[in-house]
């Protein structure tokens, strides 16, 4: 009976009520001591993830030896009971065991998930003095005890010291690197393990892979694709994931559908990582098109391919859509998790629905500053700023501590409310107070309130002032206070910083001309039209995108390609009589070419965002809001024109440029400072 029940342990049990069955017969033979027999036990139970099992069965031994103290460490280890392995490895150093190759991998893991500094350092030196430091494993145990302990150089110059260093060896430096965020250095001792001969992993693939979608490294993660195909590795799904996420995150999406379309093999994490590709490159359209086609796969979407879709949303004003996409999943999962409550957020404040923005927030169990950064920037863009003001008020009671992005949202408020008295003191709190060192991007913010207040000298000099070189953006923020305030020297003189920085962007001899145009200088404005012809360079056309019955139809400046063109038309020209009537007169000024004013009306009556509008009124009904989006700044025209049309249809309408959000109600517009 004993040799049947040793065969069956030896064979290995297929649930835990063996185990406990197969216990019990050891108890009733008298074979309760037995360590192996004991040792296969626990090596059952911690298999089958019972550790207060196992650790009953073990406290019942009475002489346990070196190989089931081992047992009971690798095991409690592997079910992240790590606080129980340091305890173990305790009791078992006060029992008179010295750990040996198979102890200290396991516990210097413990010791490492732990931040248990002083106990690893200990361990290291107890490898040394048991002879254990020529062992590939103990060493590698250490480069990643080290490496999880942020004592990389530490790490480094164990793995340096490991004579015969394996892919583990290596892979567990090349972890260590990138987890400090040593992206570069990871890829150069990638290439490490390939000139020693050593067949990299799967592991490994993944990890390198991450390290090139976070430094933006496109060319290496090229060559580790050509290095796979050449060397025939396996291509796993978690493999091909890592190669589409690292594509789309290094911004070229043509290579990362090429791996995705070429799977056998694709989960949900996949598809979100292709999904959320397209979202966070620009291309919102291409998202919801693969989203619709997961769906037809009949998968339920994770948290990141919702984030994705609901980021797509915002970006188009498919406000529609996007409570559609929500209500696939359950609503405890938006209010629980703050990824994907600041995805809702951001889709209701982006879509102008600014009080179901405040109301997700404020159920929201778990807030974190990405969840108050999301609120903040959503009232302040709809020019709500004493409520975005009141919300920051909330972190400093809870004692968070805001970051940049907070102080970016407050800044954007500022702007779009003149508040320059405001923004002065929010930047200079940032360092002086809240220990948060200005970007870039914040001293755009403070150049573009400024130029916006007609302080342009004040700007210039905050510009010259900055500790790091003046980008395109924050020149391109005082050009606009330039053409706002017809200062045509000043523009000039930023033109010329801007044409240094991007010689290929049309928009900024476009604004030049424009600001000759404002001020009558035909020739000049046509001087720099001719440039932009010889150099084949054209301005970005206007482009706008309305949601009608959760499908969103897309418009272009004079666009007569949707299939209601000609009512759109239609629309159009019963509309600008009733506009007429109630007093509206092309404000062709916006129209800057020297060209008849005849002419010029016509360009007026064709932009985008009036199309888009004019279909929204054809196509919806008459309670209901009618959400644009534009690619380019609603034009000062267009601005008056919305006014009236609120007025004369009585409908709701907001307009969210790249600027800022317009919303339109019977003659009026909240933005207030448009110009």
């Amino acid at each position: 009976m004993a040799l049947e029940l040793k065969k069956c342990l030896t064979e290995g049990l297929k649930s835990f009520e063996q185990v406990k069955k197969a216990h019990c017969r050891l108890l009733r033979f008298g074979l309760h001591q037995d360590t192996y027999l004991i040792n296969l036990i626990l090596r059952s139970s911690l298999h089958f993830r019972k550790t207060q099992f196992a650790t009953v069965v073990f406290n019942q031994t009475t002489h346990p030896n070196i190989f089931l103290w081992n047992t009971m460490i690798r095991g409690v280890v592997s079910n992240d009971s790590f606080h129980d392995a340091v305890s173990l490895y305790a009791s078992m150093r006060h029992s008179g065991f010295v750990p040996n190759n198979f102890t200290f991998p396991f516990i210097l893991k413990a010791c490492a998930r732990l931040s248990h500094f002083h106990l690893g350092l200990s361990l290291h030196s107890l490898v040394v003095k048991t002879g254990f430091d020529y062992d590939v494993f103990v060493k590698t145990s250490l480069v990643g005890f080290y490496s999880k302990c942020g004592f990389l150089n530490d790490a480094r110059k164990v793995f340096d010291d490991i004579t015969e260093k394996n892919v583990v060896s290596w892979t567990s430096i090349i972890c260590g690197y990138i987890e400090s965020g040593y992206y570069e250095e990871a890829v150069v001792l990638f290439r490490g393990l390939l000139d020693m001969g050593l067949r990299p992993d799967s592991l490994v693939i993944v990890r390198i892979l991450y390290a090139c979608s976070r430094s933006g490294d496109l060319a290496s993660g090229r060559w580790i694709d050509r290095y796979m195909s050449e060397s025939r590795l396996g291509r796993n799904v978690f493999v091909t994931t890592s190669l589409v996420d690292m594509y789309a995150k290094c911004g070229s999406l043509e290579e990362a559908r090429r791996v995705f379309d070429g799977m056998v093999e694709r989960d949900v994490v996949c598809w979100s990582a292709m999904i959320q590709g397209y979202a966070s490159n620009g291309l919102p359209r291409q998202a919801l098109e693969l989203f619709f086609e997961m769906r037809k796969e009949n998968l339920r979407p994770d948290c990141y391919a919702m984030v994705g879709v609901l980021s797509a949303c915002a970006r188009l004003g498919a406000l529609e859509l996007g409570s559609w996409a929500k209500g696939l999943m359950d609503a405890e999962e938006f209010l629980s998790n703050p990824v994907l409550g600041t995805a809702l957020i951001d889709l209701y404040g982006k879509c102008g629905s600014v009080v179901q923005a405040v109301e997700v927030f404020k159920m929201m169990k778990r807030k974190d500053c990405v969840v108050f950064n999301a609120v903040v920037s959503g009232l302040a863009m709809y020019g709500h700023v004493g409520a975005a003001f009141g919300v920051f008020g909330q972190m400093e009671k809870l004692g968070m501590k805001p970051d940049g992005n907070t102080f970016l949202g407050l800044l954007c408020g500022c702007t779009h409310a003149g508040l320059v008295d405001e923004g002065r003191r929010y930047f200079s709190s940032m360092s002086s107070v809240f220990a948060v060192t200005p970007t870039i991007e914040h001293y755009g913010c403070m150049v573009d309130l400024l130029a916006r207040a007609g302080l342009l000298f004040e700007a210039q000099d905050l510009i010259n002032s900055m500790p790091m070189d003046a980008n395109a953006i924050v020149w391109g923020a005082l050009l606009g206070g330039c053409r706002l305030h017809r200062d045509t020297q000043l523009a000039e003189h930023v033109l010329k910083q801007l044409i240094e920085l991007e010689t290929w962007n049309s928009a900024h001899y476009v604004l030049l001309s424009n600001i000759y145009s404002a001020s009558c200088r035909w020739d000049e404005a046509e001087k720099i039209r001719s440039t932009l012809s010889e150099k084949g360079m054209q301005k970005l056309p206007g482009c706008s995108w309305v949601e009608v019955d959760g499908v969103v139809h897309e418009f272009l400046v004079g666009d007569t390609s949707h299939p209601l063109s000609h009512k759109i038309y239609e629309k159009l020209e019963s509309l600008f009589k009733d506009l007429r009537e109630a007093g509206y007169s092309p404000t062709t000024e916006f129209v800057l070419f020297d060209v008849e004013e005849e002419e010029k009306e016509f360009f007026l009556g064709c932009h985008s965002e009036k199309l888009a509008v004019a279909f929204a009124l054809i196509s919806t009904g008459a309670k209901d809001v009618i959400r644009v989006v534009k690619n380019l700044r609603v034009c000062g025209d267009c601005h008056e024109a919305m006014k009236l049309v609120s007025k004369v249809t009585g409908r709701e309408i907001i307009i969210r440029d790249n600027n800022r959000f317009h919303h339109f109600i019977d003659g009026s517009c909240s933005c207030r400072d448009y110009w």
